[in-house]
Parts: structure tokens; sequence; C-alpha cells
């Protein structure tokens, strides 16, 4: 009788894309989703006949709007993965979604504390290397009118729940699968970091660029792709994900530190 592991894998468990395919098409999917979440989302209030004073006003300010623009782009940016390895005949699987094991909350909180230490760490270096570089910069989170109730339920899953799912998704499940399918795992790990560091540069918005969230989310990647690696799925990355978004939120909008 044949040992089930000499079997080779089906393909639905197997990555079935080149490493630089798996990188365009994340950062093309990652863009277009935000570009196209924030188009659904001003359907509102156009159809409702807002000024455009009154119409931009909503869209930067209100906590609802900014609840839906987020749900619409990890919704989109989820479903197009979902489809990408459906059109490859890959599944979920085959980038680290897994049943939840107990194992995944004690690494999310090991992880969380060697990613706390390795960022303080870090940082005190590159402030003595780099006098320039400003280390009070505050990263702009949005929902700055959150005031109580369902809107901070909202701002809740929009922060905590929603990103911690989906970027792991994209980022640790299926670029870094990919990158490491073809590429030593320390290129893998340090390209995926790279790229998840840049989206949260904060292109765009008239202001310094957010170097202290890019070096922050890097030495977070780095931590979150050795979870991936060592326990072998998602959840352990999604739990110190979580946790890092879940400490921010208590902060800012129930303990009002700013």
């Amino acid at each position: 009788m044949l040992d089930d592991s000499s079997k080779p894998p089906e393909a639905s468990t197997r990555i079935t894309w080149g490493p630089w395919l798996g990188v365009i098409y994340a950062v093309a999917i990652f863009l277009a989703a935000q570009v196209l979440a924030s188009f659904i989302v001003a359907i509102y209030p156009y159809t409702r006949g807002w000024s455009s004073a009154h119409i931009e006003s909503w869209l930067s300010s209100s906590t609802f709007a900014q609840f839906w623009y987020v749900l619409f782009a990890e919704a989109l940016t989820f479903g197009g993965i979902f489809i990408f390895l459906r059109y490859r005949k890959s599944s979920l699987r085959a980038i680290g979604w897994r049943g939840l094991k107990l194992k995944d909350v004690a690494y999310a909180l090991v992880g969380f504390g060697v990613y706390f230490v390795l960022y303080a760490g870090l940082l005190t270096v590159l402030a003595h290397l780099i006098p320039r570089l400003n280390i009070n910069q505050h990263q702009d989170l949005g929902f700055s009118n959150t005031v109580g109730g369902i809107e901070l339920v909202a701002t809740f899953v929009s922060l905590v729940v929603l990103p911690p799912l989906v970027e792991e998704t994209v980022f640790r499940g299926f670029l870094y699968s990919g990158l490491k399918n073809k590429l030593p795992v320390i290129w893998a790990a340090i390209i995926t970091s790279l790229l998840f560091a840049s989206a949260h540069l904060q292109f765009g918005n008239g202001k310094p660029l957010l170097w202290v969230a890019a070096v922050d989310t890097f030495t977070l990647s780095l931590v979150l792709c050795y979870l991936r690696d060592k326990t072998g799925g998602l959840w352990a990355g999604i739990g110190v994900h979580a946790l890092k978004n879940g400490i921010a939120f208590v902060s800012l909008f129930l303990l009002h530190v700013r």
C-alpha cells in the first residue's frame, strides 16, 4: 500500500504561477481595488444630489463612508486573489488558509513580542544613524470623527478585523508563497516586506512620506513571513497583525492617546 506522502500534491494545493507574475498581479489588484472602492462609495452622495463640497467633506470625514470604502476595497482585493487562484487551478489552502490551531495563538503572542522588540531596536538605531528621520510621525488611519456606539464598531472592523485578514492573504499568503516557490526564502521575505512597507508610505496625500510606518511594517512583515513558514498557515500572522492594530485602536479611539 502506498504512503499518501509519496503522492504528488493535488494541483489545488500547489503554487501554479511564477513569482513575478504574483508580484505584478498582487500590486495591480491591491491598487485597482482601492480605486474601484472609491468610485463605488462615491455613488451614494452623487445619487443624493449633494454639492461637490458636501461630497468631498462626507468622503473624507464620515466614519461610515470610510467603513464602506475599507469594506469594498478589502472585499475586492480578496475576491481578486480568489479568482486568480481558481483560474490557476490552485486554492486558498495553497497560500496558507487552513484550520485554526492552538499553536497559532501561542505563536501570535510570541511573534508580537518579537516584532515589538525588533522594531524598537531598529528605530533606535535608525534615529542615531539618520538624525533627520522624524520618529514622531503619525500614520493617518482615517476615522478622525468617530464618536462612539456603532461608529466605534465600524472603525474596529475597518482597522482590526478586515486588514489583517486580507493583507495577510495578499502579502504573506499569495505574494510570499509565490516568491519563495522560486526564490530563496530570505529574498522572498525581503521583497514581500518591501512591497508591504511601500503600501504604508501613504503616497499622494500631500504630506511627507511616512518613513516610520514603512520601517514599522517592514519589520512586522519579516516576522509575519517567519510565522507563515513556521506554522504553515496564516492564522498566527493574522493574530499578530490584529493585535498590533487592536492596540492602536484602543489607544486612539478608546483612550484618546494621540
